[in-house]
C-alpha cells in the first residue's frame, strides 16, 4: 500500500484556476486541470468543494497557492486581491472539507519550489522575485519560508528605490520598485525614453507615438536588434539591478532566482556579475526559475504537507 502523503493542490489566479494531486516529494500524481475562475466568491467556493469532493479518498490535504497576503495561521487571505472577485478575503477555506486545508501566498509558494526541487534545491537561504506585471518575492532563510509578523512579509515590488517622487505607482505611491522593473516598469521606460531618446526616430517603432508603446514591442524590438529597445533594455536591467542588489545585501542569500513571464528577458549571467561586484555580503549565484507555471501547485503542496 503506498503510505505517500498527497495533497489536492489549487493555484488559483484572476483568469484560471489549475489543480493536480502532488505528493510529498513533489511529482505529480495526476494531470494538471485548468479551469476559468468563477466570477464571484460563492462560486470559487463551491468550484472548489466540488473538486475536493470528486478527489476525497485520494488525499491526505487541501492546498491552495493565492494571490494576496496570508494570515500566519495559513487559513484565509488577509489583504485586497484585485484580480479576484468580491468577497475573495472573506473566504473560510477552512469550511470546504473535514480535511486539513492550507493556504499560502503564491510568491512564498513559488520560492519554496524552487528551494525544495527548482533552481535553488538544497540552498537554505534562497531569495525569489517574480517578474510579471508587477513584482512579486520571497525568502527562504535557514530552511525555513520568511512570513514577517502578520505573514505579509516581502512585498518587494513596493520597495522605493527613489525618493523624489519621479513616477507614480499603480498603488498610488511614487517611486515603487516593480513600477520600473517589472513588465509595467519596462513599457513605462520605454514611454519616457521614446520621448527625449535621438534612437526612437530610427527605431522600428518610430511610427507610434510613445504613449502608445507596449512591453511587446519592446522585447519584439529587442530580439531584431533595434538600437532603442536594446537601450530600454539596458535601462531596465538597471533598475532590477537596484532593487536586487539591496535585497542581497539585507538577505545574504545563497541563490537568487528569477521567475515570471518577465524572468525569463533577465540577463542573469550580467546581474549576477554586478551584484557580486557591487553587494557588500558573500557572492551569490543567480538563475532563471525551473518549476515555472508549477511552482505555485508544487510550492503549496509540500509546505502544506509539512504541517501533516
Amino acid at each position: 500500500m503506498d503510505s505517500t502523503k498527497k495533497a489536492l493542490s489549487f493555484d488559483i489566479g484572476g483568469t484560471k484556476t489549475i489543480y493536480a494531486i502532488i505528493d510529498e516529494n513533489g511529482n505529480f500524481v495526476t494531470q494538471k486541470t485548468k479551469l476559468a475562475t468563477p466570477d464571484t466568491a460563492d462560486k470559487i467556493f463551491d468550484m472548489f468543494k466540488n473538486i475536493i469532493e470528486e478527489n476525497y479518498t485520494d488525499i491526505d490535504i487541501v492546498t491552495i497557492s493565492t494571490a494576496g497576503a496570508v494570515n500566519l495561521e495559513n487559513t484565509r487571505v488577509c489583504s485586497s486581491t484585485p484580480n479576484l472577485p468580491a468577497g475573495y478575503p472573506d473566504i473560510e477555506f477552512s469550511k470546504l472539507t473535514d480535511k486539513k486545508v492550507f493556504v499560502e501566498n503564491d510568491a512564498n509558494c513559488a520560492v519554496w519550489s524552487e528551494y525544495a526541487c527548482g533552481a535553488a534545491k538544497d540552498c537554505k537561504n534562497t531569495l525569489m522575485i517574480t517578474l510579471g506585471t508587477g513584482i512579486g518575492g520571497g525568502v527562504v532563510s535557514n530552511g525555513e519560508l520568511v512570513r514577517g509578523y502578520t505573514g505579509a512579509a516581502l512585498e518587494v515590488g513596493s520597495m522605493k528605490i527613489f525618493a523624489d517622487k519621479r513616477q507614480k505607482c499603480t498603488c498610488g505611491r511614487y517611486d515603487c520598485w516593480e513600477s520600473y522593473a517589472s513588465g509595467t516598469g519596462l513599457r513605462n521606460t520605454a514611454v519616457a525614453m521614446a520621448k527625449t531618446s535621438p534612437e526612437y526616430k530610427n527605431s522600428l517603432h518610430k511610427d507610434k507615438s510613445p504613449d502608445e508603446l507596449t512591453t511587446y514591442d519592446i522585447t519584439e524590438g529587442e530580439d531584431k536588434g533595434d538600437r532603442f529597445s536594446e537601450l530600454v533594455f539596458s535601462q531596465w536591467h538597471e533598475y532590477i539591478f537596484t532593487g536586487l542588489v539591496s535585497l542581497v545585501d539585507i538577505f545574504n542569500p545563497e541563490t537568487v532566482v528569477i521567475s515570471g513571464g518577465m524572468g525569463k528577458f533577465a540577463n542573469v549571467l550580467q546581474l549576477e556579475e554586478r551584484i557580486n561586484k557591487e553587494s557588500v555580503v558573500t557572492p551569490v549565484k543567480v538563475k532563471h526559475a525551473q518549476t515555472g507555471n508549477d511552482a505555485g501547485m508544487i510550492g503549496a503542496a509540500l509546505l502544506g504537507l509539512r504541517k501533516l
